[in-house]
């Protein structure tokens, strides 16, 4: 066998293709244009970068759909998840990581595999010949993205996402916030403890939000549409949505009791989620943003606690692009005009780290069979990673798709359960245990490929 896999982004999904197709015996290089061609988002040149967050969310693998996406991966070997416990923080039921030491870790494992190489250049194009997989993520560069429309011939989807700030710990005032997990999550008392909470009355909030609404805001470029995904709306956005909306979402006070005034219900809670293994820096949960750099540190020291914040890092914005993927890919991830071209991660339209990652090991498992003449079974749909490769590459309605995270919703119904809230914990066991039984016999008829 001599022929190559070229993986194009060095991010999760990219990462996680070019792991499981190494480790099928398949010579793999990673082309990643970091850091010689910088983007808005990234920071280093280091591969699986995170940006937007520190968090894979849950980790509840009977009840939660991203938390069984996880224990699917750790169950076939995957990278990204086996590094994110590695390195976790405590984040109460979330599984949250130091950021540098993750991307640090998993640039030193892709390095070290004897099948994968790292070239450092932008590819502008799709190739006609060899096997690719494309994993550019949100950042597309222009002169790709233009390539892809081009051949595609349809005018790329394309969303802005924003990315929350970070905070200097030792700049938090704790006089007036407390540590606590949302309803004491977590089985230590670290987990317990994993959140920086700073609470609001009534009065503080409504000055909050009238501060949020007047301040200034980036404006888009001419011909730019604003099209969120609903899972990262920028907080003024929520805002203009209505002004309680903020106070039953990323500011919900539920679970939360303030020990310094526990006879005091807040009428508002912020909370901050370690985001490194020291503890010293912490994201503002949910505070994703598209305010001027100005106007934040103004808005975020009204919140109690926050008032001496320093930030290590403000919020931003930047734009999202992704692919029509059910008109343009078929069942295995490939262009259908160049099926020797496979798309993974968010640029198929999924929607955050793990769904992303999930993606690339499934297109390099796949890129890997076509490459030694090995075909996989089809990916089992009640599986998470089945459903969501069934949404993407045809179960989604074309008219209307947009990026979508893993969720319960995309799993075909079991029979004979009872439905609504009250039926939700039987119902979500069941599916969960479908799901590992469909995954586990799926890596299990493949043993004999490896």
């Amino acid at each position: 066998m001599t022929q190559e896999l070229h993986i194009v982004g060095g991010g999760m999904a990219g990462s996680e293709a070019a792991w499981q197709a190494a480790n099928r015996g398949v010579r793999v290089v990673i082309h990643e244009m970091r850091p010689k061609v910088e983007t808005f988002a990234h920071k280093t040149g280091d591969l699986g970068e995170m940006v937007c967050s520190n968090s894979f969310r849950s980790d509840d693998h009977e009840q939660n759909a991203v938390g069984l996406l996880h224990w699917e991966m750790r169950e076939a070997g995957g990278l990204i998840i086996s590094t994110a416990h590695e390195h976790r923080l405590p984040a109460g039921g979330a599984l949250a990581v130091d950021r540098d030491a993750f991307s640090a870790k998993i640039t030193a494992r892709l390095h070290a595999h004897e099948n994968i190489r790292v070239s450092h250049e932008e590819i502008t194009e799709l190739p006609s010949e060899g096997q690719w997989i494309f994993a550019t993520g949100p950042l597309t560069s222009a002169a790709l993205g233009a390539a892809i429309q081009s051949e595609t011939g349809t005018d790329r989807l394309a969303f802005f996402d924003a990315i929350a700030p970070i905070v200097y710990a030792d700049s938090i005032d704790m006089s007036q916030a407390w540590l606590q997990s949302r309803y004491d999550k977590g089985e230590t008392e670290e987990e317990q403890r994993a959140y920086i909470n700073c609470p609001m009355d009534k009065a503080q909030y409504e000055a909050f939000i009238d501060a949020l609404l007047a301040a200034d805001k980036t404006e888009f470029h001419e011909g730019e549409t604003a099209g969120y995904f609903d899972g990262c709306l920028p907080i003024e956005v929520m805002a203009e949505r209505g002004r309680e909306t903020l106070r039953h979402g990323p500011m919900k006070p539920v679970g939360l009791t303030n020990p310094h005034q526990p006879e005091v219900k807040p009428w508002a809670v912020v909370q901050l989620r370690r985001d490194n293994a020291l503890g010293t820096l912490y994201n503002i949960v949910g505070f994703q943003t598209k305010m001027k750099y100005g106007a934040q540190t103004d808005v975020f020291r009204m919140i109690p606690g926050l008032e001496n914040a320093s930030f290590a890092r403000l919020g931003g914005i930047h734009r999202n692009t992704f692919l029509n993927s059910p008109t343009l890919l078929d069942d295995q991830m490939r262009l259908r005009s160049k099926p020797n071209i496979r798309f993974a991660g968010q640029v198929t339209g999924v929607e955050g780290y793990v769904e992303s990652a999930a993606m690339g090991l499934l297109a390099g498992r796949m890129a890997a069979a076509e490459i030694t003449g090995h075909p996989l079974p089809t990916v089992p749909q009640d599986s998470a990673h089945g459903a969501l490769i069934h949404h993407i590459t045809g179960g989604a309605d074309a008219r209307t798709f947009q990026p979508m995270n893993v969720n319960f919703g995309l799993f075909r119904p079991v029979d004979g359960l009872k439905g609504g809230r009250r039926g939700r914990k039987d119902r979500y066991k069941a599916y969960t245990d479908r799901a590992k039984a469909a995954w586990s016999g799926w890596l299990a008829a493949q043993v004999e490929y490896a």
